[in-house]
């Protein structure tokens, strides 16, 4: 070779340059490859790209490790598993939920939880990287870190309306307000759930129309779908029906669909009714109350009309005069 490692760390001394007998890593460059650019070089060409390298490896490994940690937490709440010494509580929960309806809100839940968790554990980790494989480079990060905070201000002030929606989305899935499938009552809009995200809700109302709502204009919630529906009707009847046989009739109309097979798993408790619940000068109204699941709670509603309805021709029972009369009056 043409110079020893000692002479040239001579040579460096003498011009300047770091002490290169020094760097363990020089030494070792120097004895492989007996290349002395190399061994001048060893910081830049090696050992800075390997710490480069062992950053974006670290940060990979460690976002795996983050997002299966968050991914077995997440699967844990979704599937209902608890600690033993809760699950005599869980059992009861399990026990007032028959049909399913709270698992699986609470699957929907936790996904839309684990998605919003693995891409902050996502935003941290890279973000850490970033500025550590920036460090390693040379790079000043006093007056990037100064303009981010400055631009961070200015997006803030900016974009106001932006992080209140996403932090009303937060808690709009946090707290199970409404999730997708949900029949829902926002003020403006009111229709089925078929998206919920952290900036907007989009729901589709009886129409077909698809309505876009920000989360942070959702200022009350009304959820037809959440635990059960309840269905009530109140049929209107003439003055001087009797009453009671109204009533008796009713109640046999809706025991008897509440026995029949084919909506056995729809009604979720016997039918009541009421009795009267308005006396107006067009009639009286009688009220029936039945408790369905949600999503067959319209179906309900329907089915019993009708059968109330042929049931009162049947009996003789006279639907009020002036409901009719305004009914062929507006036909016209």
């Amino acid at each position: 070779m043409s110079r020893s490692l000692t002479v040239l760390a001579a040579d460096d001394a003498s011009s300047g340059m770091p002490d290169c007998a020094d760097y363990w890593l020089c030494q070792k460059l120097y004895d492989w490859f007996g290349l002395d650019w190399l061994a001048e070089n060893a910081q830049v060409l090696v050992a800075t790209p390997a710490r480069i390298v062992l950053v974006v490896v670290v940060a990979g490994v460690a976002r795996a490790l983050a997002h299966r940690a968050i991914r077995r937490l997440t699967d844990r709440t979704a599937t209902g598993a608890v600690p033993t010494i809760l699950r005599p509580l869980r059992n009861r929960v399990v026990q007032n939920d028959p049909d399913g309806q709270i698992t699986e809100r609470r699957t929907q839940r936790a996904e839309a939880i684990g998605s919003v968790l693995r891409s902050f554990a996502s935003i941290v980790i890279l973000g850490i990287a970033v500025v550590l494989v920036l460090g390693e480079l040379g790079i000043n990060l006093a007056p990037i870190v100064a303009s981010a905070g400055v631009v961070g201000v200015a997006l803030g002030f900016g974009a106001q309306n932006l992080i209140k929606d996403f932090i009303a989305g937060i808690g709009i899935i946090l707290e199970d307000q409404y999730g997708v499938g949900d029949v829902v009552d926002l003020g403006e809009a009111s229709g089925t759930v078929e998206a919920v995200g952290l900036r907007i809700t989009r729901l589709r109302d009886v129409n077909g129309v698809v309505w876009y709502v920000r989360n942070g204009e959702v200022l009350r919630v009304g959820n037809k779908s959440q635990g059960y529906a309840q269905v009530v009707i109140d049929m209107p009847v003439a003055h001087d029906t009797d009453l009671e046989r109204a009533r008796t009739v009713m109640q046999e109309v809706a025991d008897a669909m509440y026995a029949e097979e084919e909506w056995a798993e729809v009604l979720l408790a016997e039918p009541e009714s009421l009795g009267v619940e308005q006396i107006t000068s067009e009639g009286v109204f009688l009220r029936l109350q039945v408790r369905s699941t949600n999503a067959d709670q319209w179906q309900v509603g329907r089915e019993l009309r009708m059968r109330l309805k042929e049931r009162f021709v049947a009996e003789g029972i006279r639907t009020p005069l002036p409901l009719l009369t305004s009914a062929a009056t507006g036909a016209r």
